[in-house]
């Protein structure tokens, strides 16, 4: 069995996806293989719509699917760059297209993980996590971006409340990462992360 988070999803058949994303209309092309390939995943769209776009700054766009978050945020802000990172190259290539589509290629580079270099930091992290891959490899993927974040920098995370959206922001805090819950619409939390209370411990 295929999954969004692998690359064995088979030949592409692409289609198209309205969304309204910051009041400004898109034509997203999605396509089998990657993250909610047929529309515009409702958790994301809860927090493209809770969450107001920066107004410049270097973000990550963490498990970007077909880029309707990158690509959101770039053409409602053109003071920020995003970094949209997946594994899934289909995701990665659609992306890329729809940053294209959008006339914000010039501002949103898809990436897969390894090729986003070791220093690179952000002023905010956005991400519909891929909460399927499992608890242990979920908490090793926001351990290892988290750092990522500048010292003044924050993390929007949407999360299912039936797939734990309260057991996260709990661990997340445990874990140093002080997570308070914004908003909850449509069985989703959106979770607001800042930096760690202390990066030496």
């Amino acid at each position: 069995m295929s999954h969004y988070f692998t690359n064995d999803a088979g030949p592409m058949v692409t289609r198209e996806v309205d969304a309204t994303i910051f009041g400004i209309d898109h034509t997203f092309t999605t396509a089998n293989g990657v993250f909610s390939g047929s529309r515009l995943d409702l958790g994301t769209s809860v927090l493209l719509r809770t969450v107001a776009p920066p107004q410049e700054g270097h973000v990550l766009d963490l498990g970007c699917g077909f880029g309707p978050i990158a690509v959101g945020v770039a053409a409602a802000s053109p003071g920020v760059t995003v970094d949209a990172v997946d594994v899934n190259e289909r995701a990665l290539l659609l992306t890329e297209r729809n940053a294209e589509a959008a006339g914000v290629a010039a501002r949103v580079a898809a990436r897969l993980p390894h090729e986003v270099g070791e220093r690179t930091t952000y002023d905010q992290i956005w991400s519909n996590p891929p909460i399927r891959i499992g608890k242990e490899a979920l908490h090793d993927l926001l351990l290892h971006w988290l750092p990522r974040l500048k010292p003044e920098g924050t993390a929007w995370l949407v999360v299912s409340k039936n797939l734990g959206a309260d057991s996260l922001a709990v661990w997340l805090t445990e874990q140093g990462w002080p997570t308070a819950k914004l908003a909850s619409a449509k069985g989703f939390r959106i979770l607001k992360t800042t930096h760690r209370l202390d990066p030496d411990a």
